[in-house]
Order: C-alpha cells, then sequence, then structure tokens
C-alpha cells in the first residue's frame, strides 16, 4: 500500500466557544460552509461506532482504523474478515474493483464499525453482534459519488450509510434539533453528515462536508 488514507476531518457546522465547548450559534466553522449553507445538500445519518479503514490494492486486504495504530475490538476484526477477507469477500472485490489485468490499484473503504460493545450505546444498533457500515470510497486518489459509493455497497454485499433526504443546513440543524429516528431501531439518531450535491473542495484541497449532531443542542 502506498498511502495510509487517513479519513479527513468532518468539521462540525459551527465553531464551539473554547471554554464551554458549545456551538457560537451562526458563526460557521469555515467560510466554505458558510457560503454554501442555503444550497442543496445530501443528509446521510451519523453512525455512532468506530472509524475503519479497508485498504485494498488488488492483492492485499489490510484495516486501519482512525489512526493508522488504532486498535479494533476483536469481534469487530472477525467481521470484517467474514466481509472481505474470505473466499466470497474477496471474490466481490476482485468483480467490484478489478476492470483489466496488471492494472494499479489502490481501493479505500470508509466506514464505522458499529454494534455491541464497540461503542457506548452500540447496543442499540446490535444487541448481541457488530457490523460495517460503508459510508465513503475513494478509487486511486479519486472520492466516489454517492449512487457510486452505494452502488459498491450492494456489489460487496455490505451495508451504506441511510440517505435522509437533502435540504439547506438550516433544514439539516432543525432535524438533528428535534432528534429523529434511527434507521436502526426505535432510538434517537446520532445526526447528520452532509455534503453539497456536487463534490467540492477548498482551495487548500480539503472536501467541504460538515456534521451536527442530537448531542450538540442537548
Amino acid at each position: 500500500m502506498k498511502q495510509s488514507w487517513k479519513y479527513h476531518k468532518i468539521m462540525s457546522i459551527y465553531k464551539r466557544d473554547d471554554n464551554s465547548h458549545n456551538f457560537i450559534v451562526g458563526n460557521y466553522s469555515t467560510p466554505e460552509i458558510e457560503f454554501l449553507k442555503d444550497k442543496r445538500w445530501e443528509f446521510t445519518e451519523k453512525v455512532d461506532g468506530t472509524n475503519i479503514r479497508i485498504k485494498w490494492d488488488g492483492k492485499e486486504v489490510m484495516y486501519c482504523g482512525r489512526s493508522d495504530n488504532a486498535s479494533i475490538p476483536l469481534s469487530l476484526v472477525y467481521k470484517l474478515d467474514e466481509l472481505f477477507k474470505s473466499f466470497e469477500g474477496r471474490e466481490r472485490l476482485i468483480k467490484s474493483f478489478i476492470k483489466e489485468e496488471n492494472e494499479e490499484l489502490e481501493v479505500c473503504l470508509y466506514g464505522e464499525g458499529y454494534g455491541a460493545r464497540v461503542m457506548k450505546g452500540g447496543g442499540n444498533y446490535i444487541k448481541d453482534g457488530v457490523d460495517f457500515v460503508l459510508f465513503d470510497v475513494n478509487i486511486n486518489g479519486m472520492w466516489l459519488e454517492r449512487k457510486n459509493v452505494n452502488d459498491i455497497a450492494q456489489k460487496l454485499n455490505i451495508k451504506s450509510v441511510p440517505i435522509l433526504g437533502q435540504g439547506t443546513l438550516d433544514d439539516a440543524i432543525e432535524m438533528t434539533k428535534k432528534g429523529f429516528k434511527s434507521q436502526w431501531g426505535d432510538f434517537i439518531a446520532e445526526g447528520i453528515v452532509a455534503r453539497p450535491l456536487v463534490e467540492l473542495f477548498t482551495r487548500r484541497g480539503d472536501r467541504v462536508i460538515t456534521k451536527v449532531k442530537y448531542k450538540d443542542f442537548r
């Protein structure tokens, strides 16, 4: 593997007070987010789990947490082995990504490992097990569009984060403040991750993407 493919930080919608760490409502975290706040964004459910990267170069499958040295719960490692290192898992990877022999390939699947004992409250998602849900895919340095991420998830026989709809950032804030039911069960979802309908980057090359959590307004 040539790169670590560490996942970028997702900025909160607003900046925070240095002392209380509460939102400074109306003070957007970046000028790009403020500029685009009234445009349409796509909302997906934010899953309360542990960040997982699945790196694949056409031959070797590697797992990493948020950092290259982060530990992954053993129960989750077993689940990832089942999904990506079993004979069926490897066959699905090959069919999904390899178009021609000997092509240079660097794939990174980004998702959340979740479930019982993965995080506090993980049992809300799965009471007696763990799983992996996909939220982003990068192939040879290019981020895939949502429809392609969902297509990859279907081909790999894994879950992808639920799409909640579209709207402005004010819509995302109001929806999260009230609290909405998770797609996984009868409990309040952690929050929303919002992306512009068109993939955009700052002048420094960072993706324009933001998040808002239910607990930020409690």
